[in-house]
């Protein structure tokens, strides 16, 4: 598999093996399944684990340490993440510790590579369009991050706990490309990466979203970007995978992208590894998560991948759908 340089991090593979199916998020596996999943993405070339402790309440962690008994082989690195909100300051380090034990007895580790704030990033003032009743359980307050949450997170790597740190970058978008373009930013990014430019229910704010104004920040400032949501969390697939209520944000990407699966079904290509081939081509995108749940949706991702990049005319047909159409927005960042 090939690979592709993270930020000013190291080479990664450009797919990167993540915990949502393995933590039995998207559809139904069980532990065996994940285990061996893990196993045979690393064993196809895949350099990178996404990991953190609320997926599957610790369940994608756990297979981890099943699969490696504590010690990861040869070349492989791994992250977590804190979904910290906007606690009381003097517990911030606390908390990010916390999480942090966490990921550790689960996996058998005692490091990561990589950790992430998870939360949303706001304007203190800030408030959200949707859920604003509890914003600051998944929300952290911009003063809180650069005043508590960064010294935080440079007290765990001076310890050697921690590798290096990011942000998830599903937040208000201008608050996101702020932060990637501050004297201390992040050194990587988790950034939305999907043809519809959509981040479905992890959106809570009223103004478009911008991922690939977030992408093209990130290059610009030398931030690593790992692809998320390459098939929405469902919506880019032939059919989700699981229950969803009536007016999910999820069921009503399904519905809208109802011309892309026809396309699909036109060009006879599967619609999940489409989109993962769609996400890689996107420019800035260093790797992209994969959120597969047995070894036969890894190794129809992988042996696509492994043919090679999309076809740029099959790309031009699916962004001729418009299926990311939004009001427009001038980049904030020159493309050079």
């Amino acid at each position: 598999m090939e690979t592709r340089q993270l930020g000013n991090l190291w080479p990664v593979s450009e797919l990167t093996i993540g915990g949502g199916g393995l933590g039995q998020i998207w559809g139904e596996t069980d532990r065996t399944e994940a285990v061996a999943t893990l196993k045979a993405a690393i064993d196809a070339g895949i350099t990178l684990i996404d990991m953190a402790p609320l997926y599957g309440r610790g369940e994608a962690e756990q297979v981890v340490g099943e699969a490696f008994g504590g010690t990861l082989p040869e070349g492989v690195r791994i992250t977590t993440k804190c979904f910290l909100g906007s606690p009381p300051a003097d517990q911030v380090i606390e908390k990010l510790e916390l999480a942090l034990t966490r990921s550790f007895n689960a996996t058998k580790l005692d490091r990561v590579d990589l950790f992430f704030l998870h939360s949303n990033i706001c304007p203190d003032d800030y408030i959200y369009m949707h859920n604003a009743e509890v914003q600051d359980r998944f929300a952290t307050r911009w003063s809180l991050y650069t005043d508590h949450v960064i010294p935080a997170m440079e007290t765990l790597q001076a310890q050697g706990r921690i590798g290096a740190w990011g942000i998830t970058g599903t937040g208000l978008p201008r608050c996101i490309m702020e932060a990637l373009r501050a004297d201390k930013a992040p050194q990587a990014v988790q950034a939305v990466t999907n043809l519809m430019d959509s981040a479905g229910g992890m959106r809570n704010y009223e103004e478009p979203p911008e991922p690939r104004n977030i992408i093209r920040t990130a290059k610009n400032n030398g931030v690593g970007v790992l692809g998320i949501r390459a098939v929405q969390a469902g919506a880019l697939t032939d059919k989700i995978d699981r229950d969803l209520p009536e007016g999910n944000t999820e069921w009503l990407d399904y519905l809208k992208a109802a011309p892309y699966r026809g396309l699909c079904a036109q060009l006879g290509q599967n619609p999940a590894v489409l989109a993962h081939q769609y996400a890689l081509s996107m420019e800035g995108v260093d790797t992209v998560i994969l959120g597969v749940k047995n070894r036969t949706e890894l190794n129809e991702i992988v042996d696509a991948v492994n043919k090679g990049p999309i076809d740029p005319d099959v790309k031009g047909q699916i962004d001729a759908l418009r299926l990311n159409f939004q009001i427009p927005r001038m980049p904030i960042d020159d493309p050079e």
